[in-house]
């Protein structure tokens, strides 16, 4: 009886935000299994998605779905439960972000597979939002961020005071760029061994020296720092000791762009489920800030210069990425089960539903040490800077079997 009830209670909000049962519109869900309702009765919005990814429920259009359900405040409503409430007092209690287990959640995620990632991503493997003002398609709206990257802090083909750091360097997307297009000698440290492999293979013959290091052993001046998409992974316990060391490597007339997209409410929280599935079975560790944990943190060492938002933009990117993720499933299904691919879909959907609704949003930061000398002027197109940038190397065509715009040989893999 009590199911039942939960039963009508759960389409009756569904149909709050125009979404039925069994009715076959995008937005709709068709449910295979009934153990579903007691499931999410039980563990809300993580529940919803293990469900989904045991193959329970389905939809043709989960960021439809999701987009509905957070305009209309139903995964809200689900906070309230066992998963939420563990993780609530895990975080609240526990520094899980210490340099051991920091190293533990990357390469749970970063080293799935070099494959995955290749077939996914822009043909730089760029895994952080992109920039799609002007841009046709992914690939260019990679470089439309890169290049507005390079623009904030000033970079200038062949200009002197061009040495960078990039912390959370990834695969290697940027220091290539920075180095190709602008002259700039960059070190870029990662905890993935993977992720190193691959950028030191990406950016040979560069000026770039690609680093198997975690930030807190960093204490050496650069006149620049970048950090694109990894404060994300910094957790709100060491906010501080982050800023500290990027003020201690920053020489006095340096900038300071940060990267990261950011919850509305500061975590750890009840108020906001979302991170909780995506952190157990995606990116353990992660934690969101907020911009006011971001603000704390930067008290007293930096200026902000510029605060730029495009969250928006986030949701075109997820859908590229699980676009391009869907095309190249039978090149995938090999190495990677189904439920690995119900749950990689559901995560990147949901991801984008997220930001089409303004749940979470995505923040460019400019920073320096002292305020820069009569002011910053802010930045907000690439295209004028990438007319002007010096010309890549040429990269050479994609395999013909590979169905994206990804060039697969920009990123050589040994003994594949």
């Amino acid at each position: 009886m009590a199911t039942h009830r939960f039963r009508y209670r759960f389409a009756a909000a569904l149909e709050k935000a125009g979404i039925e049962i069994d009715e076959g519109r995008p937005q709709d869900i068709a449910i295979h299994d009934d153990r579903l309702f007691d499931r999410v009765k039980r563990d809300g919005l993580v529940g919803l998605g293990d469900a989904y990814a045991d193959g329970w429920w389905d939809c043709p259009r989960l960021d439809e779905f999701f987009d509905r359900c957070i305009r209309a405040g139903l995964t809200d409503r689900l906070r309230y439960t066992r998963p939420v409430f563990i993780d609530y007092i895990k975080q609240l209690l526990f520094n899980l972000q210490l340099r051991p287990a920091a190293r533990s959640n990357c390469e749970r995620h970063y080293n799935l597979g070099d494959d995955l990632f290749r077939l996914m991503l822009d043909r730089r493997m760029v895994y952080s939002c992109a920039y799609w003002q002007d841009a046709r398609d992914l690939d260019q709206a990679q470089e439309h961020k890169l290049e507005l990257v390079c623009r904030k802090l000033g970079l200038k083909a062949g200009g002197p005071g061009q040495r960078i750091l990039d912390i959370g360097c990834g695969w290697g997307g940027f220091a290539r760029y920075a180095a190709e297009r602008h002259g700039a000698s960059v070190v870029g440290i990662t905890v993935s061994s993977d992720q190193q492999r691959i950028a030191q293979e990406c950016c040979r013959g560069l000026p770039v020296e690609i680093r198997l290091q975690d930030y807190r052993e960093l204490n050496e001046p650069f006149d620049h720092i970048a950090s694109i998409g990894m404060f994300e992974h910094v957790g709100q316990k060491n906010h501080r000791r982050y800023m500290q060391v990027a003020a201690r490597c920053l020489k006095p007339g340096g900038l300071f762009l940060l990267h990261s997209f950011a919850a509305r409410r500061s975590y750890p929280s009840t108020h906001d489920p979302e991170p909780v599935w995506v952190e157990r079975n995606i990116f353990p560790g992660m934690l969101v800030p907020s911009l006011k944990q971001i603000g704390a943190a930067l008290d007293g060492l930096f200026v902000m210069e510029d605060l730029h938002n495009f969250g928006t933009d986030y949701d075109p990117t997820l859908m590229a990425w699980h676009d391009n993720f869907e095309r190249n499933w039978p090149l995938l299904k090999d190495r990677y089960d189904e439920r690995f691919h119900r749950v990689w879909r559901y995560y990147l959907l949901h991801c984008a539903a997220a930001f089409r609704s303004r749940k979470f949003q995505l923040w460019q930061m400019v920073l320096s040490p002292l305020g820069v000398p009569g002011g910053y002027r802010s930045v907000r197109s690439a295209v004028d800077g990438a007319a002007h940038a010096a010309e890549p190397a040429p990269l050479p065509a994609a395999p013909p079997h590979v169905h994206v715009a990804q060039d697969l040989a920009l990123w050589p893999i040994a003994g594949r």
